[in-house]
């Protein structure tokens, strides 16, 4: 009779356990709507999802299904990237215009429908047409699989920290003014930590975003930089950060007081509320170590421990200044793949490509334009021109003439990249050009600064992928010396990746995701100017390693 209500108990127990251990379809709405936002004691009408500032916070679990209605309510065409989704099959729910789908028309609408496979950390979503991404972003959060912890201690709260730029000004005006011109736009008039900038000068009725935190508690802090150009540190007054994971991918965790985050990255950290009741100052501050203009406003938000008066004074803390390149070197390369029997770094250890591309500033001919001539971006000296139709439906149906796929491997002409004497023909050529690749084959590829007008520190996002960095330098690429000190080992891995000003980042990656792969440097004003290629792969054998047919409501030209 025990032995009975034993099983009894258990029996009922366990149909009290959660059934739902398996993957999830979720669905969300997004409403592109105009709204008047006041920020730096001025109002103007800003594009956004669902009238929020940043937008809504997608949650998913690993393996999860998410379907995103996006419905477009604004004058612009608009499409949605999810930055750093694998989209494996699904490129053409990875919405870069004109690369992957055409842009959403106004008074249209697109259902995004993709798998979280095999990914789980801190990626984000943003507007992939004109410089409409400024405000229309948001975090994505995939949390492990029911059951599965994370390998570090648990925290006791989350929290999503966005980081971004704010301009007085209309974006589309700012940059169409620079077009108009031909050369660099209006740098933002302030940044920002989760919509607002804090205390700024003239404006001091504009409040700041409060972290609350309990004494002895542990928060996962889940940053994301949203900036459309620039660079960032970020610091907490008087806190440690432990650095988690980057880009979605655990890394081996370190202490760091100062964290470096450049556009289109994710870091997570661990912070643990362990001083004294108070407030304390937490900064986002640019880091450029070119003699570019930024804008040096600095984005303050405060941490609150529960119980401080609203009139303690806020502790503060010394911010690096802008061209500290130590500080952003050692943390760069702090960063290593966590690399545990669950979570292994899968470094190509051979190569069936090597590539090397020179990413460059230059100047073309531009009658329309002031001075007769206009600033341009390049890799391999190939501006890239954005076709009218999407690359992926022209590889898909075979469409010729839409693109030329002898994007070149090296560069035209062999120079001392990073050296003084530049070539004095800045000229670059135009063109739709994209790199072939077998399905499954193995990527090396060097992306090496030059001195082009000027070095420049750029953040290179590949879609579609996760590289590994296995190696790093200031200078020209060696390719005898400097490989001999790759990391094949643990080296990070993540979705976008800084080219060191007047240096080379070297990436390797496997090619196992069918379909058209944009590459462009993620400051925006950057890829405007042409900064941007793409890969196709190719199919591989059977359904499992090919491109699925498109969505019956994918977008029309």
């Amino acid at each position: 009779m025990a032995m009975m209500w034993i099983r009894i108990i258990l029996l009922v127990a366990a149909c009290m356990l959660p059934l739902s251990v398996e993957a999830m379809v979720r669905h969300y709405k997004f409403n592109v709507v105009v709204k008047n936002v006041t920020r730096l004691c001025s109002t103007k009408p800003i594009v956004t999802v669902n009238g929020k500032f940043p937008g809504p916070t997608i949650y998913a679990r690993e393996d999860d299904t998410v379907l995103v209605k996006v419905v477009n309510h604004v004058k612009y065409n608009v499409s949605i990237h999810w930055h750093g989704v694998r989209q494996l099959q699904t490129g053409w729910a990875d919405g870069p215009a004109y690369i992957t789908q055409c842009p959403i028309q106004p008074g249209q609408a697109f259902v995004y429908n993709f798998t979280l496979t095999g990914q789980r950390g801190t990626l984000w979503w943003h507007a992939h047409i004109l410089w409409l991404r400024s405000t229309v972003h948001g975090a994505l959060v995939i949390l492990p699989k029911l059951g599965v912890p994370y390998p570090f201690p648990k925290p006791h709260t989350e929290k999503v920290i966005i980081l971004s730029e704010w301009w007085k000004s209309d974006t589309e005006a700012v940059i169409n003014e620079a077009l108009k011109s031909g050369s660099a736009p209006n740098v933002s008039d302030a940044h920002t930590i989760n919509g607002h900038p804090g205390s700024v000068q003239n404006c001091a009725s504009q409040g700041g975003y409060k972290l609350q935190v309990q004494p002895g508690n542990t928060y996962l802090l889940r940053i994301i930089n949203a900036a459309l150009n620039e660079e960032l540190f970020f610091k907490i007054a008087g806190h440690q950060l432990t650095v988690v994971e980057v880009d979605a991918v655990y890394t081996k965790p370190f202490k760091t007081d100062t964290i470096v985050i450049a556009p289109g990255q994710t870091t997570n950290v661990l912070l643990k509320a362990n001083r004294a009741a108070g407030k304390y100052l937490v900064a986002a501050t640019p880091f450029m170590d070119s003699p570019i203009t930024v804008d040096n406003v600095t984005a303050t938000a405060t941490l609150h421990y529960t119980g401080s008066l609203g009139s303690t004074i806020t502790t503060l803390t010394s911010l690096p200044p802008k061209n500290a390149t130590p500080v952003a070197t050692n943390f760069t390369d702090s960063l290593r793949s966590l690399n545990s029997k669950k979570y292994p770094a899968r470094v190509p250890q051979k190569v069936d490509h090597s590539l090397f591309f020179t990413v460059s500033l230059g100047v073309n001919p531009c009658p329309t334009c002031a001075n007769g001539s206009k600033v341009v971006a390049a890799i391999n000296n190939v501006t890239f021109v954005m076709p009218k139709v999407s690359l992926l439906q022209a590889h898909f149906f075979n469409i010729s003439g839409v693109f030329t796929d002898d994007f070149p491997g090296k560069p035209p002409v062999v120079y001392d990249f990073t050296g003084t004497q530049q070539p004095t023909n800045l000229r670059t050529n135009r063109g739709t050009r994209v790199y072939r690749l077998a399905y499954n084959s193995t990527v090396q590829l060097v992306l090496q600064d030059t001195g082009m007008i000027t070095p420049e520190n750029h953040p290179i996002h590949l879609h579609g992928f996760n590289f590994f960095v296995v190696g790093r330098g200031q200078g020209n690429f060696n390719p005898k010396k400097d490989t001999k000190k790759f990391n094949l080992v643990d080296p990070v891995e993540r979705n976008t990746v800084g080219v060191p000003s007047g240096g080379w980042t070297a990436i390797r990656f496997r090619a196992d995701n069918p379909g058209v792969w944009f590459m462009h440097c993620h400051l925006e004003i950057h890829t405007t100017w042409g900064l941007k290629m793409a890969f196709v792969v190719d199919n591989g054998k059977g359904p499992n390693e090919s491109l699925l047919p498109p969505p019956s409501d994918l977008p029309k030209c």
